[in-house]
């Protein structure tokens, strides 16, 4: 034996290794069954997969499109997060120093523009699709609610960030749209305050949208989409065609 060999054979056996990788490697169907079952990233998905799931004219893989275009938002508002200031005298230069002075400045602001424009088309025609499958019938109906659930979200992510560049678009555009809030039913003045911060757009309401767009709907996104792809392993992967 080689002494790579016995190398190996060492760290293989070591505790931290074992606490690491319970499971061998998988070369049977049982063994693959506990790999899966016991890998926190791996679990979500159902041992055995259908054979029409892993055809792409089934699902057009908008589920997985719309989760990759939430990573990419994540990553490059981070980013953009280390450069901008929620402040209204100081929003629309940031987002112009972003632009010409920061490292990849432009790009990383586009990619995040065009991404979120991305997310709420795919997860719009996600629905559509599962809508046209019937995917929501039961046993599915509880994540069908979980994913009308992400698509206001993702409706209020998208809202929320048009306010961050403080030019005349996004001013006018949160206006008219906050205004919405004043024809609620009985709650209509406090829906409006909450939304605004006062009586109108102004500084309380970018810190309040800022807040909201990077920390409290980010949050409750992700908690729903850990939900959301928990319950489509417990039924059983993705629902069959009709």
């Amino acid at each position: 034996m080689s002494f790579l060999e016995r190398v190996d054979q060492t760290i293989r056996r070591s505790p931290v290794w074992r606490s690491l990788f319970r499971q061998p490697y998988p070369r049977d169907e049982r063994s693959r069954a506990y790999a899966v079952m016991n890998n926190v990233f791996l679990h979500i998905h159902p041992v055995r997969v259908r054979q029409h799931a892993v055809k792409f004219a089934y699902t057009f893989c908008l589920g997985g499109l719309s989760f990759f275009l939430f990573l990419v938002l994540t990553v490059t508002g981070v980013y953009l997060m280390f450069f901008y200031v929620p402040s209204a005298t100081l929003a629309y230069t940031n987002i112009l120093d972003i632009q010409s002075e920061v490292t990849f400045g432009l790009l990383t602001r586009n990619v995040h523009r065009w991404a979120a424009h991305l997310m709420v088309f795919f997860v719009f025609l996600h629905m559509m699709r599962v809508f046209y499958h019937g995917a929501y019938k039961p046993p599915r109906e509880f994540n069908w609610v979980v994913g009308v659930v992400l698509l206001f979200l993702t409706i209020m992510l998208s809202f929320t960030g048009y306010l961050l560049p403080w030019d005349q678009i996004a001013f006018w555009a949160i206006t008219i749209g906050t205004n919405f809030g004043s024809y609620f039913p009985v709650i209509n003045t406090p829906v409006n305050r909450i939304l605004l911060g006062g009586v109108e757009v102004g500084q309380n309401t970018l810190l309040r949208f800022y807040v909201g767009h990077v920390v409290f709907l980010p949050l409750i996104a992700a908690v729903f989409l850990t939900v959301h792809f928990w319950r489509i392993r417990k039924d059983g992967g993705i629902s069959g065609p009709l």
